[in-house]
């Protein structure tokens, strides 16, 4: 299962609709959290989500609708027991911020919390790909993630009876590559590596491309409309539109615009501003929502 369980979408200011930001990636056993804002415990048991299955915690800079939250998920982590060590990911410069979130209060804590600071050059290599980050445009220290699988190959069972190969053969093949003078590539096809992006609190600049790029799914921050595009470029934040022109420019896959501001009561001004710019899918999150990541692209793409 690979799917985005959106647990808040809000922005600065949360709304009787919408908790502060919180987004649970499943890509099959690698389960990461992104940006765990106020209320998160909550939303992920509302979501019927446990804190079990979380190998690693990215945040993307610590203003308070991103991280308020994490001490509430590290001491339930505790609490649960989870048995396996947890990864915590943020901007190196936050340290001072992680220290004071990571013991806010007292409490019985045995989990293994491992500090990953991000910084120029951060690459973690997780069960389900490469995992890096890049920095944004914001007035503090922020940085995007970006996932990536490697890519593979798909064995094509036609393509196996029609060089004989059957049984636990098939699987020597693709352990080795070759069997005797059949090799994989004969018998397979490209399967490229899917791409998951995240990219919160930023204005626009060239790493919010790159870390966009070829994305099977994006989700990113449009905190404005395009008639309050001026104040988007004075606080570091982006529109609907300027999302979704970042998507058909970077060729993405599926959309998933999120943390939207309190000012505008009717989210779906965001899908038509961003429909007038990309064509593709385009979700305007809604707290609670289950997105799946879309099927695998046919062919191999470069990035």
């Amino acid at each position: 299962m690979r799917e985005l369980i959106v647990l808040g979408t809000a922005s600065q200011v949360p709304t009787r609709h919408r908790n502060h930001n919180g987004y649970l990636l499943r890509w099959d056993d690698e389960v990461i959290l992104f940006d765990p804002g106020e209320g998160t415990q909550r939303q992920m048991l509302m979501a019927g989500q446990p804190v079990t299955p979380i190998r690693r915690i990215c945040i993307t800079h610590f203003h308070g609708d991103h991280s308020l939250g994490l001490p509430g998920i590290l001491q339930r982590i505790s609490l649960d027991r989870v048995p396996h060590p947890v990864a915590v990911h943020y901007p190196a410069g936050g340290q001072e911020f992680y220290d004071r979130l990571r013991h806010a209060t007292s409490y019985w804590d045995n989990a293994e919390i491992v500090p990953g600071p991000v910084g120029e050059g951060f690459v973690a290599e997780t069960s389900a790909g490469r995992l890096t980050a890049l920095p944004l445009r914001h007035p503090i220290e922020t940085y995007g993630y970006r996932l990536v699988e490697p890519d593979s190959r798909r064995i094509v069972p036609a393509l196996l009876a029609e060089h004989g190969i059957g049984g636990p053969a098939v699987g020597e093949l693709q352990k080795t590559g070759r069997l005797g003078d059949v090799t994989l590539e004969q018998v397979s096809v490209p399967r490229p590596g899917q791409v998951f992006a995240f990219v919160m609190d930023t204005g626009l600049c060239d790493d919010v491309y790159a870390l966009a790029e070829n994305a099977d799914m994006l989700v990113i921050e449009s905190t404005f409309l395009a008639a309050d595009a001026d104040l988007a470029a004075q606080v570091g934040h982006l529109t609907a539109g300027q999302a979704a022109r970042v998507a058909r420019e970077s060729n993405v896959q599926t959309l998933v615009l999120t943390h939207f501001s309190q000012r505008y009561p009717d989210s779906s001004q965001f899908l038509d501003e961003a429909r007038a710019e990309f064509a593709g899918t385009i979700v305007a999150a809604e707290d609670l929502a289950r997105v799946l990541v879309p099927p695998r692209r046919p062919a191999t793409v470069d990035r």
